[in-house]
């Protein structure tokens, strides 16, 4: 999960780059990046000797896996593009938390008081973020938020993954997503798509192959061990992704969004803890 975190973090800074100073919009930074990836995917699908579809793809699982990864996609690409890197990777911290209630609820993994309460503490790190106020929300910090909900739907959707279908099968399945996904995007942009610069064409390359890594460690994760132990490793990339932003990006996260992501942090790191003892105890 820790190589995924470091993998999705570089690939946000290749993408915010590119779609930033980069020359190149949203959306058709998003196909590119999208058929970029799906390519290297196909190769990589190809040598392992492994067929390109699989009959499972269209199964309900899948499918309900595939509409919450449009939803984390196209929201998540929309605030990398208006809202700054530190903001979005903050706001995504939550991911975690929202993983570990769908795993309760949902998986029906056992998950204690002390997790609960732990859990309602980094969600109020998350409105310290978000600074929800009389007005309303910013509204380019609810693109993170709506991305966040989808790829916390996908991280548990892959989890009852039918296991037959190879991880390298799911990034195919999944990059075709963030085609879609960019295509969409596209249709709502104004005036006709521009020859991305050839520096935004390797930034969308760097996107690319940073977002095979941490795919593929990301479904290998989230298929092994258990979900309430695994996800809370995600508040690594909150560190990979403020490092970006500030040595980047010339970001200055203010002390609310810092304050705010201390708790998401300390609370994933709390909900271990229990778990870790009970190990050392044996």
């Amino acid at each position: 999960m820790v190589l995924a975190m470091v993998g999705f973090g570089l690939e946000d800074a290749f993408f915010k780059s590119a779609t930033g100073s980069g020359g190149i919009t949203p959306g058709l930074g998003t196909v590119q990046f999208g058929l970029t990836a799906l390519l290297i995917c196909a190769v990589l699908t190809r040598a392992k000797g492994l067929p390109l579809w699989h009959p499972a793809f269209v199964k309900r699982g899948l499918l309900i896996r595939t509409a919450f990864e449009i939803c984390g996609r196209l929201f998540f690409a929309l605030s990398l593009a208006y809202t700054p890197l530190s903001t979005t990777t903050a706001i995504l911290q939550a991911t975690p938390l929202v993983v570990m209630g769908g795993a309760a609820l949902i998986l029906r993994e056992t998950i204690g008081p002390r997790r609960w309460t732990a859990m309602a503490i980094g969600f109020a790190g998350v409105l310290l973020i978000l600074r929800p106020s009389p007005d309303g929300i910013e509204a380019n910090a609810i693109f993170a938020l709506l991305g966040m909900i989808g790829f916390a739907g996908r991280d548990l959707a892959t989890r009852t993954s039918p296991p037959e279908v190879h991880g390298m099968q799911l990034g195919l399945l999944g990059f075709a997503v963030v085609t879609f996904a960019g295509l969409v995007i596209l249709a709502f942009e104004p005036g006709l798509p521009q020859v991305p610069t050839g520096t935004a064409a390797l930034k969308i390359l760097g996107t690319a192959l940073c977002g095979v890594w941490g795919y593929t460690a990301l479904t290998t994760a989230m298929r092994t061990g258990e979900v309430s132990a695994v996800a809370p490793f995600r508040y690594s990339r909150l560190l990979v992704g403020l490092i970006l932003a500030m040595t980047i990006f010339g970001e200055r996260p203010d002390m609310l969004t810092l304050v705010g992501s201390a708790i998401i942090v300390l609370s994933g790191i709390y909900i271990l803890l229990p778990a870790r003892w009970r190990r050392l105890r044996r």
